[in-house]
């Protein structure tokens, strides 16, 4: 694989930063710094690339069920 390519998840995908243990959506890259935001929304963070894993099933099921839950005790 060539060096200027990705290699960390995709734009709108779950994924995990391992240097702090949050898990949120890849919104893009700037400044050679990953940005992810929350599953539920909030402020964005910056992640190194070499932090930025994708999730395991387990990890993105529960990730993804956390927020069923949480939006239907909101009403939506």
């Amino acid at each position: 694989m060539a060096s200027n390519q990705q290699t960390w998840p995709g734009i709108g995908e779950l994924a995990k930063d391992s240097a702090s243990g949050r898990i949120g959506v890849v919104m893009g890259e700037v400044g050679g710094r990953v940005q992810m935001r929350p599953v539920r929304g909030g402020r964005e963070w910056d992640a190194m690339p070499g932090n930025v894993v994708a999730l395991s099933a387990r990890e993105e099921l529960s990730a993804r069920l956390a927020t069923k839950n949480g939006n239907s005790r909101v009403g939506l």
